[in-house]
């Protein structure tokens, strides 16, 4: 169904939402997002323009995304995660928030969220998590990097790395194309833009 989005400047815009997702009446959705089928978004979600958010995804309370995000089928995107425009989330990725994780306290009392406190993952803008792959909390994913299908992220991921394994190591560097960049002398080419980029104490940056 289409349903309206009413904004603090008065103006009223649209987002498409299945008729059998769940949405909670208090997450915020921006305009030309679409919610699809069994989709869950929690509480002050907040949702940038123009996002996806595919079959059987959840979103937990709190999450931020920025505008033009993607998550596919049922990716779990549990709080407080964090997501600057244009992240990618792959079928079923686990973003995850618990470093420690028990269902019951030591005296054997099930836990309640009062119990924990919850540590999220953060991911910068352009970045893309792969089919499967696990971002275990606390954790920072670079600008424009790119995690492989079935990786598992244990630390913190540079600007533009090309992340693979368990755990995940750097396996190269990709472009803001997602290509894997090619050396160049003292400099990495993406062949797909021809953009080209510099290393320096292993940090790359784009050559201006």
């Amino acid at each position: 169904m289409t349903l309206p989005c009413v904004y603090k400047e008065g103006r009223s815009r649209v987002i498409e939402v299945a008729d059998n997702a769940d949405v909670s009446a208090e997450a915020v959705i921006g305009e030309g997002s679409k919610i699809w089928h069994l989709a869950q978004i929690r509480d002050g979600a907040q949702l940038g323009v123009n996002c996806v958010v595919g079959r059987g995804a959840y979103i937990g309370t709190g999450v931020t995304m920025g505008d033009n995000c993607k998550v596919q089928n049922y990716a779990l995107v549990y709080e407080p995660a964090e997501l600057e425009d244009g992240v990618f989330i792959g079928p079923a990725v686990v973003l995850t928030n618990d470093t420690y994780p028990r269902a019951i306290t030591p005296d054997g009392v099930l836990k309640s969220a009062h119990d924990w406190v919850p540590v999220g993952v953060s991911i910068k803008r352009g970045a893309s998590i792969g089919a499967r792959a696990v971002c275990v909390a606390p954790v920072t994913i670079g600008r424009w990097a790119t995690v492989a299908a079935g990786a598992v992220v244990t630390k913190d991921v540079p600007d533009f790395a090309l992340m693979a394994g368990v755990p995940a190591k750097r396996l190269g560097w990709v472009g803001k194309a997602g290509f894997p960049l090619k050396q160049r002398g003292e400099q990495w080419e993406c062949p797909e833009t021809g953009a080209m980029y510099v290393e320096n104490d292993e940090i790359l940056r784009e050559v201006d």
